[in-house]
């Protein structure tokens, strides 16, 4: 053997020996069985034992490593020699009584220590004696012929736990309000909503979950006038209340409640295991009432107020998402209902709702795949009854929901401009058939068509220059064209609105105001407004009825007398809508209006049935 000199490093196994002793690391070797072979003082430390003691003991049992089946399995891999390394984390007792993080490796011994481990039963690493069987001279343990033993590692991971506990709670926690933030307010949803089996079937168990998402109202304004500062201390008072009011429910049941802030001046409060909807609208009561007390910051006494959205449903298929989407929507309409409220979730209003985002989705492809369609109401004058005009009516054949009426669509295209599109098509469509069905009876008298204009037609689109064009395209003469404009969109007319209706006007197109009598009324337009027709809304017509033995009101028709008087001596005619008795159609008659249209006459009907009605009586008049 050479001799070791200076500086160089001596690899007898006596120093390998002195080395594993005096390491700072707690180790062990540990034979293929799990029994310790020998442990070194810093395992002993830790564990509070004489490091000899620890000899052909169990290496799980001292270290909790049989604590999982998973953690189990793994540790008998390596044992085994079928696994090349484990690790895993571990919670132990120390002899002082603290606990501490261990993270524990076991690995197989490398190729010299394993053959040292072989030869010999010294109770250390490389103390062989050149057999190959043997018995530990220090603990009698038997050495299997062949076996591997592994080495065994044991280092205190606490200080680096309580760092990644301290990181953790700064990532999942507000630093304003200190509540969970929405990271771990949504890790604990998912949690509550994956509905782990019980154990004890004798526990009560509701599989509910239940939300109040509650938005202040008004709060930006806090931060605009008084400043962050205030505002943050507007938040953690707010925070405060929140708590106080979920532990308070919290006393009454066993479910677990989470009160985060999800950001900006949202929060919610989930309840695991809830009762019902009664107790979630209880808390959103309470949440209220807390709320409404003023708040006396640093001098500044305030006074807040919130809208809450009430969610509350079995957790059998709900997901997260699902149930947040829900939230939103509920918060959304307590605002929209008046603020300063909890509004619940309703199932119904919110098919509605999303019913009106479908359509509202699909609309504009929809006037380009040709889903809508035309009917035709008659306009019938009142004299004799015979067809004057017809009113378009644009339906939507929906490929999902059917037949759609106007009131379902029309207002969702003026919110998104898509009315434009639909209404020109409209536009060019009406006249087209009109023109159709001057030129198949020639010896008739055409009718005019009257078709609905929306005001936001008139600001998104040179109607004027859209109206001249089909009328050329169409042939139809502009005489024979009537645009109906609600009273609302009329009588506020100015600037550019009331240029157009002059120019159409001029051209020779009737302008005439829809629903007249329930709007703004201010008769002082009807002499400035290029109009030619008022048609009267249909609630002063139905008080001309004499079913089920109501008498007609004298208020309705004096009204109505007064309008057409009126109309008639500013050189208007009047049109009566929702004609649907004879009675109402005599009196009106002999009030004086000029056409009337209604389900008496006919309800909207495909162009086909309109060309039979020109130049007839649909009553046989």
């Amino acid at each position: 053997m050479e001799p070791v000199g200076p500086g160089a490093v001596d690899s007898r196994p006596a120093d390998y020996r002195a080395a594993f002793r005096g390491a700072m690391l707690p180790m062990a070797v540990v034979d293929h069985e799990g029994l310790v072979l020998c442990a070194n003082d810093a395992l002993g430390g830790l564990l509070g034992a004489d490091a000899a003691a620890l000899t052909a003991q169990s290496a799980s049992d001292l270290l909790d490593l049989s604590a999982d089946v998973r953690t189990w399995h793994a540790y008998r891999e390596v044992l085994r020699g079928r696994r090349s390394r484990f690790r895993c984390t571990r919670r132990l007792k120390h002899p002082d009584g603290r606990s501490l993080w261990a993270e524990i490796t076991v690995v197989p011994m490398p190729e010299a220590g394993a053959t040292g481990a072989k030869t010999g039963a010294g109770t250390e690493p490389g103390a062989g004696t050149g057999a190959q069987t043997g018995t530990g001279a220090a603990t009698g343990t038997r050495i299997t012929p062949g076996a591997s033993p592994v080495l065994l590692s044991v280092a205190d991971i606490s200080d680096r736990r309580e760092l990644q506990k301290r990181l953790r709670h700064l990532q999942t926690h507000d630093p304003v309000t200190r509540l969970p933030n929405r990271t771990l307010f949504f890790e604990r949803l998912s949690a509550a909503l994956e509905t782990p089996p019980y154990q004890d079937d004798s526990l009560p168990r509701h599989g509910r979950i239940g939300l109040c998402y509650l938005d202040l109202d008004g709060f930006k304004a806090v931060n605009d006038t008084m400043g962050h500062r205030i505002g943050d201390r507007l938040l953690a008072a707010v925070a405060a209340r929140l708590t106080d009011c979920a532990e308070q429910e919290s006393l009454h049941r066993t479910g677990g409640t989470l009160v985060a802030r999800l950001g900006g001046d949202e929060f919610a409060i989930l309840v695991e295991e809830s009762a019902g909807t009664q107790q979630l609208t209880d808390l959103a009561r309470a949440v209220l009432a807390a709320l409404q007390k003023p708040f006396d910051l640093a001098g500044t006494r305030l006074a807040v107020s919130a809208s809450i959205g009430v969610v509350e449903r079995g957790v059998a298929g709900t997901s997260a998402t699902g149930l947040m989407q829900a939230a939103d929507t509920t918060l959304y309409w307590a605002k929209a209902d008046g603020k300063a409220r909890w509004t619940l979730f309703d199932p119904e209003r919110n098919a509605h709702r999303m019913t009106r985002q479908a359509l509202s989705s699909t609309l504009r492809p929809a006037v380009e795949r040709g889903e809508f369609t035309i009917e035709y109401q008659p306009l019938v004058g009142m004299a004799d009854g015979v067809v004057r005009g017809v009113e378009a009516l644009v339906r939507w054949n929906h490929p999902q929901f059917g037949m759609l009426s106007p009131n379902r669509f029309v207002a969702i295209a003026e919110e998104d401009g898509s009315i434009v599109q639909l209404g020109r098509w409209v536009l060019r469509s009406a006249c087209r058939q009109a023109r159709r069905w001057q030129l198949d009876h020639p010896a008739e008298p055409p009718l005019f068509i009257s078709v609905n204009v929306a005001v936001r037609q008139v600001w998104d689109s040179d109607l004027v220059t859209d109206v001249a064009e089909i009328l050329a395209e169409t042939g139809l003469a502009p005489g024979l064209l009537q645009l109906e404009l609600t009273e609302s969109a009329v009588m506020g007319s100015a600037g550019r609105p009331l240029e157009a209706l002059q120019t159409l006007s001029d051209m020779g197109v009737r302008i005439a105001i829809d629903d007249f009598g329930t709007g703004y009324s201010n008769l002082a337009y009807l002499s400035r407004l290029p109009v030619s027709v008022l048609k009267l809304d249909g609630s002063f017509v139905r008080g001309f009825r004499y079913e089920d033995g109501a008498h007609p009101s004298p208020a309705d028709e004096t009204i109505v007398e007064a309008m057409v008087q009126l109309a008639h001596r500013l050189g208007l005619t009047v049109t009566a809508e929702c004609v649907e008795t004879v009675s109402q159609a005599e009196r009106l008659r002999r009030i004086g209006c000029d056409t009337g249209q209604g389900w008496l006459y006919s309800r909207a009907v495909a162009p086909e049935r309109i060309a039979e009605l020109i130049g007839t009586s649909p009553l046989g008049l």
